[in-house]
């Protein structure tokens, strides 16, 4: 975008006798079309332009003196905590998290930090994405340092919606409503590799509502074969009553199956005999003497160090509660009330010849019937919403099953009939089966809502093509939205995509805006740091 095409469009720029030089001139007139753009009712001064608490602590650093340098999905937690290496236990236990703040587990990750620093919260495997890796190594370091409960300081609440109250229903992992499952229909064609499934929730009297970019929890049942199998495994007989229910109804509903837990590992160590025993305990310790922990599920285990017999309340009291998952929404209020919509992808993979489930994603594409009652909740938000002006231009990014906080987006503006440009990248690996809502996506180019759709197939070519080529190709257009005070959006995958389209983007900040490498990391982190730059990542 020219200068001459920035004032054309009332957005103001330095004047050329500004005392900078090409390069700061460019980044400081892309900076302040952002900041123009944002909603002034979120606080930012029109006059001085100064930022809300949260977001000028942000912009500052962080919100700790650290600056949390360890905050990135993408960074293995070996690294987490050598940045982490001397500092309070809250900022270490901050770099042991999953570092996603997907909300999963109640709070953010450092809110959840906090949380057990103070003692406030004594549960150390809430973190889903964070996984073994993350419980073993928040339990190593207050074994190191136990919490210091202070009774003036009490730890942070959990991420509530804004909204509503803290206990209200519907609204937290701990309180949810009852709704109901109406379909799963698949999106893929005929030879996908690909299980991805539209799902329907009616959600009409349950209470809740919702916005977009928020997320749906459910809580899921395991499969029942599979409970089945652990109790052959163990030779226990399934009505045994533990707690109100058979054994069998509590594996079913109530404990995960997933990965076998140190607890459980601890247990097989004692039951078991000789080599047996001495590998259970070196699992247990987060050993791998033979390479294979990352196979062993609660299955596994009890096969491969059985027979063993443990009993009932003793086996349960050694696996983890079952947690919900949770998904972004991919539906509007405004097009469809009353329903959820979710995008899924029914996961199924083969171990060593045995089949294994996605827990909630083929509890919702196989084993869920047409109007069966299902718990769920709405996670509202945090930082991830549509901007407050409709004119805002957007630039979206979500691969896969990360198009699913799009479609929202993009269903919500066209009942809006917002006046704002935006623009869609795509990708998945086959353009004939694997284009998801691809007639819908269609029809709102024709009818405006969608300015522009880029699409990569990473399967169709001699080469792989993804999102993030796309954007590197693109990257002077990209330029000029944001100059124009676009939002940006990134959903999908935490470890890979997400890192490689920031960094596609930052590289079209620096050639196209003429900064330098640091001026553009600059440039984006104040984009982050003002809510113009927004993730939804797992």
């Amino acid at each position: 975008m020219t200068i001459q095409d920035a004032r054309a469009a009332s957005i103001p720029v330095l004047p050329d006798n500004a005392p900078f030089s090409l390069e700061q001139r460019a980044w400081l007139n892309g900076f302040f079309a952002g900041l123009l753009s944002l909603d002034t009712s979120a606080g930012i001064s029109p006059v001085t332009g100064e930022l809300p608490g949260a977001a000028a602590k942000a912009l500052a650093g962080g919100a700790a003196d650290d600056g949390a340098p360890w905050h990135d999905a993408a960074m293995p937690i070996d690294e987490r905590m050598k940045l982490a290496e001397g500092r309070p236990l809250p900022r270490k236990l901050f770099a042991a998290m999953a570092q996603q703040d997907c909300g999963q587990c109640g709070y953010l990750c450092e809110t959840y930090s906090a949380a057990i620093a103070s003692g406030g919260e004594t549960k150390l495997n809430l973190c889903v994405p964070g996984g073994k890796e993350t419980s073993r190594m928040l339990k190593r370091l207050l074994e190191e340092t136990p919490p210091a409960p202070d009774a003036s300081a009490p730890a942070p609440a959990p991420v509530v919606a804004p909204l509503k109250e803290a206990a209200a229903s519907g609204y937290s992992r701990d309180n949810p409503v009852m709704a109901h499952f109406r379909s799963a229909v698949r999106l893929n064609g005929p030879g996908s590799e690909k299980d991805t499934r539209h799902v329907i929730i009616d959600i009409a009297g349950s209470g809740i509502d919702y916005a977009p970019g928020d997320s749906f929890g459910l809580l899921p049942a395991n499969q029942p074969a599979l409970a089945d199998a652990v109790l052959a495994a163990m030779r226990a007989p399934p009505d045994f009553p533990v707690g109100g229910k058979t054994f069998r109804e509590a594996l079913i509903e109530d404990y995960a199956l997933g990965p076998a837990p140190d607890a459980l590992l601890e247990l097989i160590g004692y039951l078991a005999g000789g080599d047996r025993r001495r590998k259970a305990k070196a699992l247990a310790k987060g050993g791998d003497p033979d390479g294979d922990a990352a196979t062993l599920d609660v299955l596994a285990a009890l096969e491969m160090f059985g027979p063993i017999h443990p009993d009932p309340e003793a086996f349960l009291e050694c696996l983890e509660p079952l947690q919900p998952r949770l998904y972004s929404i991919s539906s509007s209020p405004l097009v469809t009330p009353g329903e959820v919509h979710l995008t899924v992808d029914a996961v199924r993979y083969d171990i060593r010849g045995r089949m294994r489930f996605g827990v909630a994603s083929t509890y919702l594409a196989d084993r869920l019937p047409a109007n069966a009652s299902v718990k769920v909740y709405v996670q509202k938000a945090h930082g991830f919403a549509l901007p407050a002006d409709p004119a805002t231009p957007i630039i979206m990014v979500g691969p896969g099953t990360g198009i699913a906080p799009f479609r929202s987006f993009l269903w919500h503006r066209q009942a809006q009939e917002a006046h704002g440009k935006a623009w869609l990248f795509f990708g998945h690996q086959h353009e004939a089966t694997d284009f998801l809502y691809r007639d819908e996506l269609e029809g709102m180019i024709a009818s405006g809502t969608l300015t522009k759709l880029s699409t990569a197939w990473s399967r169709d070519g001699e080469r792989k093509v993804y999102v993030q080529d796309r954007m590197r190709e693109a990257g002077a257009e990209l330029w000029s939205w944001l100059a124009q005070g676009a939002h940006f959006y990134v959903c999908g995958d935490a470890k890979r995509m997400a890192k490689d389209v920031e960094t596609a983007l930052t590289g079209a900040v620096a050639t196209h805006g003429g900064m330098s490498g640091a001026s553009a990391n600059d440039y984006i982190a104040r984009m982050k740091a003002t809510g113009r730059y927004q993730a939804d990542v797992y």
